[in-house]
């Protein structure tokens, strides 16, 4: 989820997002960058995407709103720009970097993750003929969509999956930063093992708390938090952490009959994770791409979406991925949880 340091004054007033972050004297990420078709016309829309920490690229949580991003572009024409997040960004860089898409004409605008909550809050007053979305957050204001996630119940499915395959009665659960949002994950995560299997020990780890983000964006952490958990007795690991996760699926890799659950995208299916996709038991698939292509496609057909749309487990907001086929043999219970979930049965926690 990676922060981009605000860009100039005078490059803003010079050229704005026309010009290339590294003509403008910038310090943004290698990530920044802007795409558009030939065909975008007067019908097409112009994109702008706030990514978080990691950036298009992280193999989870920002490419999973890139998906829906470039869906929206390839169906209704248009362009999309990318601003990417560095973890020692400040309120006033996030303000900044979303005030530079408005400049530049872009509507919508997209911020990715919960850390953009309060500067599209202010942004979105100066600019109120602009649509903004917001995923994992929820901002109060006219033009603002608010994306949300059930990853609780979703992580309650991760749980049980943990709990059946799980040889040792020892799983882990590793988050990025310690912040409600990913509280829900480990809240859920807990309750899905415990209610399916008391006796299985669960052992919790952040990879940063407070302010500092880099638990989202560090590989290195996550691969150390896994190895000390898999030393532990731990043989099923759950990543909440963004591009750390990929760290962390890594080191369950490297240790005979350990499993890894993956976070936000089908990460058996993510081509720079193949070689270790056989370690992946399953990922907890938070469906973001298809927030984000809803919210672009309302406003491309002049009905832009606003106030609080939630996407929960029954309506396939959260799901767990098949692939690889290895939870079929226990896709009865799986079904099961699902159902009661759904049904009221099975209240899941947002906090443990």
């Amino acid at each position: 989820m990676r922060r981009v340091a605000k860009l100039s004054a005078a490059c803003i007033a010079s050229a704005a997002l026309a010009l290339t972050a590294t003509a403008c004297g910038s310090t943004s990420s290698e990530n920044d960058s802007s795409s558009s078709t030939t065909d975008g016309g007067k019908d097409g829309v112009k994109i702008g995407i706030a990514f978080d920490v990691g950036g298009r690229g992280d193999r989870s949580f920002n490419d999973s709103a890139a998906r829906g991003a470039d869906k929206a572009k390839e169906e209704f024409g248009g362009e999309i720009k990318e601003l990417t997040a560095k973890s020692s960004d400040t309120e006033a860089d996030r303000e900044q970097r979303l005030s530079d898409l408005a400049d530049a004409g872009y509507n919508p605008i997209v911020g990715v993750g919960f850390a953009y909550a309060a500067s599209i809050g202010k942004v979105s007053a100066k600019y109120p003929k602009v649509s903004f979305g917001i995923i994992d957050s929820v901002v109060e204001a006219k033009n603002v969509n608010s994306i949300t996630f059930t990853e609780e119940q979703g992580s309650y499915l991760a749980g049980v999956a943990a709990a059946l395959k799980t040889k040792k009665n020892h799983v882990g659960f590793v988050g990025g930063v310690d912040t409600p949002l990913i509280k829900k994950f480990e809240a859920g995560y807990v309750q899905g093992v415990k209610d399916t299997k008391p006796s299985v020990k669960v052992d919790v780890q952040y990879l940063s708390r407070g302010t500092d983000l880099s638990g989202f964006s560090s590989p290195d952490k996550g691969k150390e938090a896994a190895s000390g958990m898999l030393d532990n007795g731990a043989d099923v690991v759950y990543t909440a952490a963004g591009s750390s996760g990929n760290g962390a699926i890594e080191a369950v890799n490297g240790v005979k009959g350990a499993r890894a659950i993956g976070v936000d995208s089908d990460q058996y299916n993510i081509p720079g994770l193949a070689k270790y996709k056989n370690s992946i038991l399953t990922s907890m698939v938070k469906n973001v791409d298809v927030g984000v292509y809803d919210f672009v496609k309302s406003v491309h057909d002049g009905k832009p979406l606003t106030g609080v749309n939630n996407y929960s487990l029954a309506k396939d907001g959260v799901s767990l991925a098949t692939s690889g086929g290895f939870i079929d043999d226990i896709k009865s219970q799986l079904d099961a949880a699902k159902k009661k979930i759904v049904d009221g049965t099975i209240k899941v926690k947002t906090t443990p």
